[in-house]
């Protein structure tokens, strides 16, 4: 099983009937060249890469747009055109009053399996108490939470929100609650590498690509900054594989994954065995 665990839907052709709404997402998320992609090309990107399943994220930023960037109706919608192939996320702005029972909503009916928060573009920081009611119910109902974390280069974003020692106190004080610092928190990889040692239930994504391309990218990162030791010892049982696609070239990133010298025991944990406890609890 390989699953894609950073994946963002907004250009998928059967949620982009509106040629408004197409233009708002490219403007928001800072991604222009591209244009819309049916499922028949999304589904031949998953083979060339070996894919098996996406993980769509949304994103919420009502309070600064106007609406959901996409919605978790229009994620629901994509679930049900490729329920063997895409895994759904909800999204949620901790500045809307009504944001938990939204949530809730999204897990109880339309059955998504976690929350998407940018604290960086939301402008919050992972302690504060205005998260508290959302934290709240995916613990009720024993959902993770992808965060960003690090770099974003979206318009209106802050790094200082999403550095990854601002986690650490959510990390400690919600130990049974799943959290992934997507992107592996870059530029600060060490502090990421910290808190999944000192807390299990911290995970991290490898969605990261600034420079370079993805093989000499990651092998930077998981052979320089971080010794891939680190991950083949230590933390294998804490990090999934996440492309960051449309932003980073989805075949390339799953390639240059199986190319860093992991042990195949490692490597089968980083594609899909961890996602699936990232998803479900251990």
């Amino acid at each position: 099983m390989f699953i894609d665990m950073h994946v963002h839907p907004a250009f998928f052709e059967p949620i982009n009937e509106d040629a408004g709404v197409e233009e708002m997402r490219h403007d928001v998320l800072n991604i222009h060249k591209n244009g819309t992609a049916p499922l028949a090309h999304i589904f031949n990107q998953m083979k060339c890469a070996s894919l098996d399943s996406l993980c769509l994220l949304p994103e919420d930023y009502t309070t600064q747009v106007g609406r959901a960037v996409v919605t978790n109706e229009e994620i629901r919608k994509l679930l049900d055109l490729a329920p063997d192939k895409f895994i759904g996320f909800a999204g949620a702005d901790p500045y809307d009053e009504k944001a938990a029972d939204k949530l809730e909503y999204a897990f109880t009916e339309l059955k998504l399996s976690g929350l998407k928060l940018h604290p960086s573009r939301q402008h919050f920081y992972p302690n504060d108490a205005i998260l508290g009611p959302l934290i709240e119910v995916c613990e009720r109902y024993n959902k993770p939470i992808i965060f960003h974390s690090g770099l974003s280069i979206e318009p209106n974003t802050y790094t200082k929100y999403a550095r990854p020692t601002e986690f650490e106190e959510l990390a400690a004080n919600h130990p049974n609650l799943r959290i992934c610092l997507a992107h592996f928190g870059w530029p600060w990889v060490q502090e990421t590498a910290m808190l999944m040692l000192k807390y299990p239930n911290v995970y991290a994504d490898t969605g990261l690509l600034y420079f370079d391309n993805a093989y000499e990218f990651y092998e930077r990162v998981f052979h320089q900054d971080i010794p891939i030791t680190w991950i083949d010892r230590s933390l294998r049982h804490q990090v999934m594989f996440g492309s960051n696609n449309p932003r980073f070239e989805q075949i390339r990133m799953a390639d240059a994954i199986t190319k860093l010298g992991f042990r195949d025991s490692t490597l089968e944990l980083i594609k899909g065995g961890n996602a699936l406890e990232f998803l479900n609890g251990r």
